[in-house]
């Protein structure tokens, strides 16, 4: 084992020796004074805690002598106090009403904390990992707060640069269900042609969302379809937004990369900045509106290889497109009466980026060397639009817990080039273009209604619904000169993203009604079951019913075993039906025009292609959690997920085809791709391990966590139609199979120290991340060994209102294995693998608090 490793483990034992603590004890009632047995008390910050006895007393040792405790009972609101040194501290909890009971994903028990959920559920701290660490971008924070999340920002991967592919335990990124509030999240419009992350997949673009927005951030580890409906193979994310009053915080956050790999002498490149401003303002007695304005920039990075010779490059422009991010959110809920209340949130996310293409060289019969006598490197413009809102009425009658909502969500990507010609105009040829682009727009109607029985059992919880969901999506075409060939000698299109051209457009729509009934008991005060069933009926894909068991069994105060099983449904996105475009790809360096053909397309009917069918799922989950000290957490939850008729994006059929190569000369493309349901299945395994400790040390307290992610993904036969029998190598091949199982390291593991003393804390991060094979363009696989990254972050509490935060990511400057330029799916001597290709990220941030 490495000196470094020994060290670590020697400290994380080492906490165990050094503890100093505080007494507190107390009692804990209810408003009129009657002992609440089996309370939780917890310290804030920490996973210490323990539970009332039979008198509602309870005794517990802190850290700190102005800790806070925080007490929650099931059915009762939750209290935080802070102790100011008493050794003595009672409790009076209130009966629970609408306006302070919260949801948390996992379960529709609006009483239950994500501790006593029978499947895992991750609560994210926003502001605790935004103080610790450099990222801006809530993808890249989740990429390195919780191991099982995985989202690497790619380039030369046309709109997937402009929009990072995120996914849960390697599972596709549209197999991950995302909430706002509880609420389902719209889609992107964007659909990922290339890179190793969400190849053929559409998802949930997480950065539109502004991390100052938000409060934590959910993420429940299992199959959720039965509760939240298709999507959920993987799992659940859920984004809960800010509720604070009365309090402005503002943030500015700097960062730089270190460049190790550069053409130029350049040393460091890839500014990025953010600046962010929330204030939540009360309403009545216990409303509010809170409202985030964030802007954040991203400049280029640069990382084609200055050690290879031009011939071995694919480009000259390899790193981070330039990105500049500005949104605006709300979160907004007006009581009416001490029953009912009125809420809305949504917001709108403008982004615009320029990307690096392909470099046309000089001697490139796609250049004309009178236009760029050096060549030219095109750069692929984007504007993306997206906005959302949602407004519901949230009340209770009879005990019945009633909500009903509506949800617009809308997301529109505009492409345009730049630095480019379109060669078959020759030197007439326009340098800039507008290529067109596409949309989705999502409006969901949902009704929940939940009660909740504390006599029956020990505690019932019944809960039913519908929902009502339309979706549209509409490609739109770009300026003649983007798309149009006017000489059949040459080349036509704009050069690095041909434009949509009129035939490409279209615009089609669906709807989806659902339905759901759950069941949640607490058998006895060790043993809790819930059970979950959801119909759905589509448009366009016919009905299916899922269903999901889940239990929980406290064995001991300690110990408790969790497990659940489920079936799941995931209908094809609109883009994956009717998306159609043709692309200029780059196979051995050459410059190769692809038709990505949609399902109804003459191509596909001429292949025999069936139509699209659903995805369906089985998971099954098993684990433990563990508090063998009071300081001390461990969970360990074990999952199984296998996917039937998983929807890919197949390899390429050449011109030479025997039965569609005549085609494809007609239409003026070297190759064809289409989607389908070429995998008859891909099974998951994998366990998530979590340990948590907390102690005082010295003067201070040190948090110490081990976070790990393994996962086994197995490939099942390939689908074809009887025409390609024979010929699965080309329909799913092994490029495409390796950037399959690539979605994910195939382990990922996390070792964070965090140690405060009064005003002062240090945070030091190890991740290693797990061997990454993938298949080159000679058809060899090329290997990205293992890599450890640290991280460090030093802060300081200047005063109550000033912090102040400096530090670095990938601090000894680590990058993944090199690769030949010319045969990444990327052009670069990397693809975006394990931690990215960008080396060390240095930043400081410094927020406010009045």
């Amino acid at each position: 084992m490495p000196k470094i490793y020994i060290i670590l483990v020697l400290f994380f034992i080492s906490s165990f020796a050094f503890a100093q603590s505080l007494q507190v004890s107390g009692k804990i009632t209810d408003e009129k004074g009657d002992p609440l047995i089996g309370a939780s008390v917890i310290e804030k910050g920490t996973n210490n805690g323990t539970t009332a006895n039979g008198n509602g007393a309870y005794s517990l040792s802190v850290t700190y002598s102005n800790a806070t405790l925080i007490v929650t009972y099931v059915g009762y609101n939750k209290i935080e106090k802070e102790i100011n040194g008493a050794s003595t501290l009672n409790f009076a909890l209130s009966d629970a009403t609408i306006l302070s009971q919260v949801t948390v994903v996992g379960s529709r028990n609006l009483n239950r904390s994500s501790t006593d959920t029978p499947v895992p559920v991750d609560v994210i701290d926003i502001r605790e990992i935004t103080t610790k660490q450099g990222q801006l971008d809530v993808n890249q924070l989740l990429q390195f707060a919780a191991p099982s999340f995985n989202s690497n920002r790619q380039t030369g991967s046309d709109g997937a640069d402009h929009v990072d592919p995120a996914s849960l335990r390697g599972l596709g990124p549209d197999q991950t269900l995302v909430l706002i509030n509880g609420k389902r999240r719209h889609q992107s419009s964007l659909v990922n042609l290339f890179g190793t992350r969400g190849r053929g997949n559409t998802g949930t673009d997480l950065n539109a969302i502004p991390a100052a927005a938000i409060e934590r951030i959910e993420i429940l580890r299992d199959g959720a379809a039965a509760q939240y409906g298709s999507d959920a193979i993987a799992g659940v994310i859920n984004i809960v937004l800010k509720e604070s009053v009365n309090q402005l915080t503002a943030n500015v956050n700097a960062g730089i990369f270190k460049a190790k790999y550069r053409f130029d002498d350049k040393k460091y490149d890839g500014l990025n900045y953010n600046v962010n401003l929330n204030y939540g303002l009360a309403i009545a007695k216990k409303g509010f509106i809170n409202v985030t304005a964030d802007y954040n920039f991203r400049d280029h990075t640069n990382r084609a290889n200055s050690v290879a010779s031009e011939s071995d490059l694919a480009r000259r422009r390899f790193g981070d497109p330039k990105i500049n991010n500005a949104a605006v959110y709300y979160n907004a809920k007006i009581p009416i009466g001490r029953r009912i209340q009125v809420y809305s949130f949504g917001g709108f996310n403008e982004r615009k980026g320029d990307a690096y293409a392909w470099t046309r060289f000089p001697d490139d019969d796609r250049n004309i060397p009178s236009v760029y006598p050096d060549g030219f490197d095109p750069l692929i413009t984007s504007k993306i639009s997206d906005r959302a809102v949602t407004a519901g009425i949230r009340g209770v009658w009879k005990s019945w817990d009633i909500d009903l909502s509506n949800t617009y969500g809308f997301n529109k990507f505009h492409f345009g080039v730049e630095n480019s010609l379109n060669r078959s105009l020759g030197e007439l040829s326009q340098t800039s273009f507008d290529a067109g682009g596409f949309q989705l727009a999502q409006n969901v109607s949902n009704l929940n209604v939940t009660r909740f029985y504390k006599g029956i059992m020990e505690g019932l919880n019944v809960a039913f619904g519908g929902e009502l969901r339309t979706e549209r999506y509409k490609i739109f075409a770009g300026e003649r000169p983007s798309y149009y060939n006017y000489n059949p000698e040459f080349p036509g299109g704009s050069q690095g993203f041909p434009g949509y051209s009129p035939t490409d457009a279209t615009s089609k729509s669906r709807s989806n009604v659902g339905a759901y009934a759950d069941v949640e008991a607490d058998l006895t005060k060790q043993f809790l079951i819930d059970a979950a069933v959801r119909f759905e009926s589509y448009s366009d894909f016919g009905s299916t019913l899922n269903g999901k068991v889940g239990l929980r069994y406290k064995v001991t105060d300690a110990l408790a075993i969790r497990g659940a099983v489920s079936t799941g449904f995931r209908a094809p996105s609109l883009a994956q039906k009717y998306f159609n475009s043709t692309f200029t790809n780059f196979v051995n360096g050459e410059a190769v025009e692809v038709l990505l053909a949609n399902n109804n397309s003459a191509v596909t009917k001429a292949l025999g292609i069936p139509k699209l069918k659903q995805e369906t799922s089985q998971n099954a989950s098993l684990g433990f959690t563990f508090t063998p000290a009071s300081r001390l957490s461990i969970t360990v939850d074990g999952y199984y997920v296998k996917v039937k008729n998983r929807v890919v994006l197949t390899g390429q059929f050449s011109d030479d085809d025997d039965e569609i190569g005549d085609l494809l000369k007609t239409l003026r493309v070297g190759k064809a791709q289409f989607f389908t349901n070429a995998l008859s299945y891909t099974t998951t395994k994998g366990v998530d391990i979590i340990v948590a400790h907390s102690a005082p040390v010295g003067m201070g307290r040190l948090s110490t966590t081990f976070a790990a992610n393994f996962n086994w993904m197995d490939l099942g036969p390939v689908n074809t139609s009887p025409k390609l029998a024979g010929k699965e190598d080309i329909y799913f091949d092994d490029r495409e199979r390796r950037f399959v199982l690539a979605s994910a390291p195939p382990s990922k593991v996390n070792l964070t120290f965090d140690y405060t003393v009064d005003k002062f804390s240090v945070m030091l991060r190890i991740i290693r991340f797990g061997e990454v094979r993938l298949t080159n363009w000679d058809y060899e696989v090329d290997t990205y060994k293992s890599r450890v990254q640290s991280d460090v972050t030093l802060n300081y509490r200047l005063t109550k209102q000033f912090s102040l935060s400096v530090g670095g990511s990938n601090i000894l400057n680590v990058y993944p294995d090199k690769s030949s330029p010319a045969l990444t799916e990327s052009g670069g001597s990397w693809d975006p693998v394990q931690m990215g290709y960008n080396g060390a990220f240095f930043f400081t941030r410094l927020g406010f608090r009045f």
